[in-house]
């Protein structure tokens, strides 16, 4: 009886470990490679980088249509960019005139 509660204990034991080890390692890989993971960390990093450099793009690109846009406001209008944009809704142009079709607009 001796050696079967002496069996037991160290059974036990082992098992007791062997459940801590593979927490253990349940926890050390969910934090290697879950969803907030050493590996999803680098991707955001990555995201972040390319969302700012869009970012920064897009706020260029707001500045020249703000900028365009001031030119016609009634207050200072500026006559070439009137007539530019008269012609370019209209699609109108003067025979002198060189036409430079742009299909990005």
């Amino acid at each position: 009886m001796v050696s079967r509660s002496r069996l037991k204990s160290i059974l036990v034991g082992i098992a007791l470990y062997a459940i801590a080890s593979a927490a253990i390692a349940y926890f050390g890989m969910n934090a290697y490679t879950g969803r907030y993971g050493l590996t999803a960390q680098q991707e955001l990093d990555q995201e972040i980088i390319a969302l700012t450099s869009e970012l920064v793009r897009l706020r260029a690109e707001r500045a020249e249509g703000e900028k365009r846009v001031a030119l016609l406001r009634s207050d200072r209008l500026d006559p070439d960019m009137l007539d530019e944009r008269v012609r370019y809704q209209l699609d109108f142009a003067h025979p002198a005139d060189l036409v430079r079709m742009n299909p990005t607009r």
